[in-house]
């Protein structure tokens, strides 16, 4: 997720590893992922978008996307939200736009949104050959005395 203007981020939502079929984004009110998609909440703002009868403009309804026979699939969106709104947030991808969630089901992925740093300020990676990030890589290399 990217801030590009006042009130407009650039979400790029890459997955792999989920069955084939088509998925939902959604934006949570909470970030409690302790009993996975449930402890979550429901959609952000979609309570309030009921009340004032605007049920198509709910900001935590942030797309769809497909997932290939191959378990990857990516969608790139821009929404009108800004960063702040988000942090702290439970994102939930799941066949289901909302639920109930089945907390078993392997196809349903749940994350809290946290701030990383901004365009160009954390180029950590995640190294391909062992899946460790770079932070791991090196506590490895240190142990062995190298760094």
């Amino acid at each position: 997720m990217v801030q590009v203007a006042n009130n407009m981020t650039i979400i790029d939502l890459s997955i792999r590893g989920l069955n084939p079929g088509k998925y939902y984004a959604t934006v949570r009110e909470a970030g409690d992922i302790s009993l996975g998609p449930e402890s979550t909440g429901s959609v952000w703002e979609s309570a309030q978008a009921k009340r004032e009868g605007s049920a198509s403009r709910v900001r935590g309804i942030l797309g769809m996307l497909d997932i290939g026979n191959g378990g990857m699939g990516g969608v790139f969106l821009d929404r009108p939200i800004q960063i702040w709104e988000l942090i702290g947030r439970g994102i939930v991808v799941s066949r289901r736009e909302d639920g109930p969630f089945d907390r078993e089901d392997v196809d349903t992925l749940v994350g809290v949104v946290a701030r990383s740093a901004g365009v160009w300020e954390n180029d950590k990676t995640v190294c391909s050959c062992s899946g460790k990030t770079v932070w791991e890589e090196r506590k490895d290399v240190v142990k062995q005395g190298m760094l």
